[in-house]
């Protein structure tokens, strides 16, 4: 099976590179490297893959943003299948799905691969958008938006604690953020909330560094879950987040869970948007986004 490295040097403020350069001299077998340059490369780079007549082992070596790209690339093409070397900050990808160990598990998988199909999400603004975990609105996607932009991020990542910036950043914007009103259209009905703090769709558990926000959230069962979260204090927010690593905030009457195979989101103001973790700008004002399993599968190597 033909192995092909999709690198982004720049994944966890450049740690990704550092850590590649000492897994490479680990490698038993024959790969390729292809080096993602830029936003949306990596998506290029995978798909002239499609071309290949035999099965091709995929590994995206990078964090959750780095996969995004890879998959979303790699959909809708059966002969190629996705690994994983976690090299971000946050990781939540690892967490979903199969994220290898070290090179030598990639050889065994190598020996003996199986894999199986698994759905994508996806929205259209203006453009269709792909997620492989989880898309938020609201104060979710403004933490992230803020993390990515944090030089705090860098140090702690330096130290190895890239996923504690969340937290620290879940009660900055607390401080802050503004509610909103939104409207949920899930297979035919209507649904409103107001005093919203986020809205996240989700295709598997996790998201922000490991929190279980949507526990049920199964990736090959075409069926997409919506979390709302609303009408909740700033320190009872505080509170729900700290049962979110355990998927427990779903027992909070405030915490409202949705499953369909199509959303439509439409938020009374302009709020930020996140696709698995990297900024997605904001919503339209007052305007519907759709959201719903792709049609295009990919294909994920077995945990």
């Amino acid at each position: 099976m033909r192995t092909i490295f999709v690198i982004n040097p720049v994944a966890g403020n450049g740690n990704s590179m550092k850590k590649w350069l000492k897994f490479k001299e680990t490698i038993p077998f024959h790969f390729e490297l292809a080096v993602s340059r830029h936003s949306g490369h990596a998506i290029e780079l995978v798909k002239e893959l499609h071309k290949s007549p035999e099965p091709v082992l995929v590994v995206g070596f990078g964090g959750d943003g780095t996969l995004r790209e890879v998959i979303a690339g790699a959909a809708g093409a059966p002969q190629l299948i996705v690994g994983s070397i976690a090299a971000g900050s946050g990781n939540d990808f690892g967490r979903g799905f199969h994220s290898f160990s070290d090179a030598a598990e990639i050889a065994a998988f190598l020996v003996n691969p199986e894999s199986s199909p698994k759905d994508l999400g996806e929205f259209i603004d203006g453009v269709p958008q792909h997620f492989v975990s989880s898309s938020g609105i609201g104060f979710d996607a403004e933490i992230s938006v803020k993390v990515n932009r944090s030089k705090v991020k860098q140090w702690l990542n330096r130290i190895g604690m890239g996923g504690l910036v969340y937290l620290i950043y879940v009660i900055i914007t607390l401080l802050r953020f503004r509610l909103f009103g939104l409207t949920v259209e899930v297979d035919g009905e209507t649904v409103h909330y107001d005093k919203v703090w986020f809205a996240t769709v989700n295709n598997q558990p996790y998201f922000g560094g490991g929190m279980k926000i949507s526990p049920h959230s199964i990736a090959d069962d075409g069926i997409l879950e919506l979390t709302v979260v609303n009408r909740l204090s700033r320190l009872k927010l505080l509170l729900v987040f700290g049962t979110v690593f355990s998927g427990k905030h779903l027992g909070f009457k405030e915490v409202h869970q949705l499953h369909g195979k199509k959303f439509s989101l439409t938020a009374d103001r302009a709020v930020y948007r996140h696709v698995d973790g990297d900024s997605a700008g904001r919503t339209p004002d007052n305007g519907s986004v759709p959201y719903k399993v792709s049609e295009k599968e990919w294909h994920s190597v077995n945990k």
